[in-house]
């Protein structure tokens, strides 16, 4: 079997999620705005525990299957073991071939990449624990997965999360074309190792 252990920095402890987490999670997603307007509170919790369980058996049937599991790992802060935010590997599918360094075509076919993410209570924001935690996950990545490269995405409009993208050293481009719209800024990290 293939997982992703549990990641230790100076601060922080990554671990995959569990199930008892789920009223945590949801108030820090509640507390960065990640919530859907056209759902109740309830629906939301709901669609929340869906997630969660799915990350939960996502963990243990994809490394059965020899692959490194996809999805978020909890931020837990070692000093008190306290819940701070989510870093994870996604995949992602989409037109990076529109990008200035990865080949600046407008009309391209999509290519498959490993993305990061990261999201951190608004309460422990600007600590630099976004940076930490993923920072450890690259490295991770990089070294034992030998992930080849690594991408992020944001909004034009989110600075501190291109803040974090430049601390990680990733080159940060903007989408030169207006599609999609959720292709704004991508910070690009190329495992150098090899």
């Amino acid at each position: 079997m293939r997982s992703i252990p549990i990641l230790e920095s100076a601060r922080l402890r990554i671990r995959p999620f569990q199930n008892s987490d789920l009223p945590k999670l949801f108030l820090i997603k509640q507390a960065i705005g990640w919530v859907n307007p056209k759902k109740t509170v309830e629906q939301q919790r709901a669609a929340e525990a869906d997630y969660l369980a799915w990350s939960v058996m996502n963990e243990r049937e994809l490394a059965s299957l020899g692959q490194p599991p996809y999805g978020d790992r909890a931020i837990i802060l070692k000093e008190n073991a306290q819940l701070i935010g989510s870093v994870g590997l996604v995949p992602c599918v989409d037109v990076y071939g529109q990008l200035p360094s990865l080949g600046g075509q407008q009309n391209c076919l999509a290519t498959a990449e490993v993305g990061l993410l990261w999201l951190i209570h608004p309460a422990h924001q600007g600590k630099g624990y976004a940076t930490e935690a993923t920072q450890t996950l690259i490295n991770y990545a990089f070294g034992t997965m030998q992930l080849n490269r690594l991408i992020a995405t944001t909004e034009h409009d989110n600075l501190a999360s291109q803040a974090v993208m430049l601390k990680l050293g990733m080159t940060v481009e903007r989408n030169p074309f207006p599609d999609p719209p959720w292709l704004q800024v991508v910070g690009i990290l190329e495992n150098t190792a090899v």
